[in-house]
This record gives C-alpha cells, sequence and structure tokens, in this order.
C-alpha cells in the first residue's frame, strides 16, 4: 500500500486543482470467486474542495488525501465491490459528498449495498466541476454495463477505472462483461483523446493514449 500523496507526474491546474494517489489492497468478488487485488485511489482537486474516484478498500489512505477539504463527489467508475465497498465510510465523514454511478451499473452495486442507491445518475456528455477543473464523463461500458471514464482535459488525463490499463482493455470474462463492447467503447471514447493523454487506471501503472493506440487489432486478434 502506497503512502498517500501528489501524483507529480500531473502538473497541476493554473487554479491549482491536482491530483493525489495512493494505493489500496483487498479483495474483489464476483460470480462466486474471489481475488486479492490493489486499486489506485484517485482524488482531484485545490486546496478546498475535492472529488474522490472510486472507494476501495480502506477508507484511511483515502480520507487522509481528502484532508480538511470539502468533498464534493465520490465518482464511480463502475460497481464492482473492490471500487465501492468503502463509500459508507467516506459518507460518513464527508455527508455532504454525491456518490454518482451510471444506473447500469446498479445490477453490481445492489449487490454490495442493497437498498442504498447512490444520490446521482451519471451519463455520458455530463461535466462535474472541481476548482477550474472540469471532469467530463465518457460512458464506456464492456468491463461493466455501466463503467465510465472521466477526462480531465486541463490536467491532460482520464480516469480510466478498469476500462483501459497499460496493455488492454479491462477484463470480460464474467457476469455483466463483453469483449467486443469494451473495445468499441475504448475505439469511440478513449482513443480519440488527445494522445498524450495520461490514463491513470483503477490497478497498475498509468500508460497513455499514444502508447495504447496502436495495439487495438492486438487486443481483437487475442480476444482479451
Amino acid at each position: 500500500m502506497s503512502a498517500p500523496g501528489r501524483y507529480e507526474q500531473v502538473k497541476p491546474s493554473p487554479g491549482g486543482v491536482r491530483v493525489d494517489h495512493a494505493t489500496t489492497s483487498g479483495t474483489f468478488s464476483l460470480d462466486g470467486g474471489t481475488w486479492e487485488v490493489e486499486n489506485n485511489v484517485w482524488v482531484v482537486g485545490d486546496d478546498t474542495q475535492c472529488v474522490v474516484i472510486d472507494a476501495p478498500h480502506d477508507a484511511g489512505p483515502i480520507l487522509e488525501l481528502v484532508g480538511d477539504r470539502r468533498l464534493t463527489h465520490v465518482l464511480l467508475t463502475h460497481a464492482h465491490d473492490d471500487h465501492v465497498t468503502i463509500v459508507p465510510e467516506l459518507l460518513a465523514a464527508h455527508p455532504g459528498a454525491t456518490v454518482a454511478l451510471h444506473p447500469d451499473d446498479r445490477v453490481l452495486w445492489d449487490q454490495t449495498h442493497p437498498g442504498v442507491p447512490p444520490t446521482q445518475d451519471l451519463a455520458d456528455g455530463d461535466v462535474v466541476q472541481v476548482g477550474d477543473v472540469e471532469l467530463l464523463v465518457l460512458h464506456t461500458p464492456g468491463h461493466a454495463p455501466g463503467a465510465c471514464c472521466f477526462h480531465a482535459r486541463d490536467l491532460g488525463v482520464v480516469f480510466t477505472g478498469d476500462t483501459l490499463f497499460q496493455g488492454g482493455p479491462g477484463a470480460t470474462g464474467r457476469s455483466y462483461s463483453d469483449f467486443p463492447t469494451i473495445v468499441e467503447a475504448i475505439k469511440d471514447k478513449l482513443l480519440p483523446l488527445p494522445p498524450e493523454t495520461t490514463v491513470l487506471t483503477g490497478h497498475g501503472s498509468a500508460t497513455t493514449i499514444a502508447d495504447e493506440k496502436p495495439d487495438v487489432e492486438e487486443w481483437v486478434r487475442r480476444g482479451h
């Protein structure tokens, strides 16, 4: 588990919006199986307010990154349990925060938090403002039906959750996932972004659009 802190590879915006980062460790369970996983935590904001992207495993590092800032949103890239488990703990510490999820992922959300719906439905093209930076919502189904990415053009980054990793698309071998769908979503929504865009993922190392774009046909040939 990494120490929470500034993600130095992303230059802050003119208004001081920065990206903070930590990793948390735990498990992911679906379809009767359970796997050990390590998740990235991304917090985007300035000195007064911020948003959290995904809520995996352990609230401590996330709350440390938030600090005394106002948490406006918990933005969920999708609702697999390793990305949403500690949402209630974040809300207990910041009761005014909005929890935002694409409605197509409620089928997964309800497996972890039945009867307690998110407070906002995400839709493709929505914009979430944090300081002087806009986060554009890109609906990118395939890994999960409601999977979304968040593009911060002014920071030169896109937060892809489990849709796009260094080396290819997210896994599609479990319930509610589909390989042709994720490839189409990546082609339509992510690969048109500026090639220098940094891809900050839900697990593992960062990459760029330019590094991943040439390999699309290889992904299609290998089928995952």
